[in-house]
């Protein structure tokens, strides 16, 4: 019998929680309930855990609880982060990866928090230096993982090569039938365009395309970021977390607009319903809850973070993508680039 895919949840981070997160559980549950390859660890205050288990009438014996009776507060702030969040539901969480017994944990809680609870706990890869924070991006052929999304303001043309190959290792472990396709993200499309340090990088990226773990694509601008010829999209985390908020802004002005052209009155409410599976499909493409969870890379264990504020359905997407991280061998894939990578130096 294989070994079961064991998921560390911290169940009191974010807002409404236990409740969003054990609904996002049940969510995952009812959507696997033909599997039997994984186990969910759920640290908080086990009370109220059973209580909202009850609530929902969630019984599975694929739920293992850990009482954990202090939280990681929202206004923590990560400099005080290792003095005051010991024995937290967050900090147990990644204890428990740390100690063998989970393969990846998932939290919604506070990010700076988790990032140096994650760092601190399970320590950096060898030969990566930074830590990136991972996303998932919807493109015109399928989807993007973009980084760093904000984990590091300033980075240098070694971190942008650590981000191209952890990236991709990350499209290979969700996506191991398609071929991860690299670019670094720029003003311009052209070589002699950016900074002296995306020109190393991209140079050492040409070098490191020979060996096919992945494809280089050279330099793509913002605007191409979603036209699917590049899967994964390198940049710093100033520039990334820009990236990042501007794309979310844009998909709610274009939704929140075509909502209120299509009920400002009579005719257009009646050419709704003759549109509405084509509008409903739309929607569905540009809920930011189905590519909820960034990832961080480059740590001894993958960790997943879901937003604060997402619903049930965003708390089941996130643990969906731990659920496939962990299939997909991320660690793995990890390892086997980062050795390929060291050949360059």
């Amino acid at each position: 019998m294989s070994k079961k895919i064991s998921i560390a949840i911290d169940a009191m981070g974010g807002d409404n929680s236990p409740d969003k997160t054990i609904r996002g559980i049940k969510l995952f549950l009812d959507k696997n309930k033909f599997n039997k390859d994984f186990i969910l660890n759920i640290f908080g205050k086990e009370e109220d855990i059973i209580k909202t288990l009850k609530r929902y009438n969630v019984v599975s014996e694929f739920i293992n609880i850990i009482n954990s009776n202090f939280v990681v507060s929202d206004k923590e702030s990560p400099m005080t982060a290792v003095k005051n969040s010991k024995n937290t539901s967050m900090w147990n969480c990644i204890q428990h990866q740390l100690d063998g017994k989970s393969d990846i944990s998932l939290s919604a809680g506070n990010t700076g928090v988790l990032l140096v609870i994650s760092r601190m706990i399970l320590k950096m890869i060898n030969d990566v230096s930074k830590p990136a924070l991972a996303g998932l991006w919807p493109n015109q052929k399928g989807m993007n993982v973009v980084l760093d999304l904000g984990a590091n303001i300033e980075c240098n043309d070694s971190n942008l090569i650590d981000f191209a190959e952890l990236g991709s290792a990350l499209f290979k472990s969700l996506y191991p039938t398609e071929k991860a396709k690299v670019s670094l993200l720029n003003v311009g499309s052209e070589e002699i365009k950016g900074t002296e340090m995306l020109k190393n990088a991209s140079q050492k990226l040409k070098l490191l395309s020979k060996d096919e773990n992945f494809i280089y694509n050279g330099y793509i601008e913002g605007n191409n970021i979603m036209d699917g010829k590049s899967n994964v999209i390198v940049t710093d985390g100033f520039t990334g977390n820009i990236a990042l908020k501007t794309a979310e802004g844009t998909a709610s002005f274009i939704t929140r607009n075509l909502k209120e052209s299509l009920t400002e009155n009579f005719i257009t409410k009646i050419s709704l319903i003759f549109s509405y599976f084509s509008l409903k499909r739309f929607k569905e493409k540009l809920d930011p809850r189905k590519y909820n969870g960034a990832i961080f890379l480059g740590l001894n264990g993958p960790v997943v973070k879901s937003h604060g504020g997402t619903d049930s359905i965003g708390f089941y997407h996130s643990l969906d993508l731990c659920y496939r991280i962990v299939k997909g061998n991320l660690m793995s894939q990890i390892k086997k680039n980062l050795k390929h990578s060291n050949n360059i130096e």
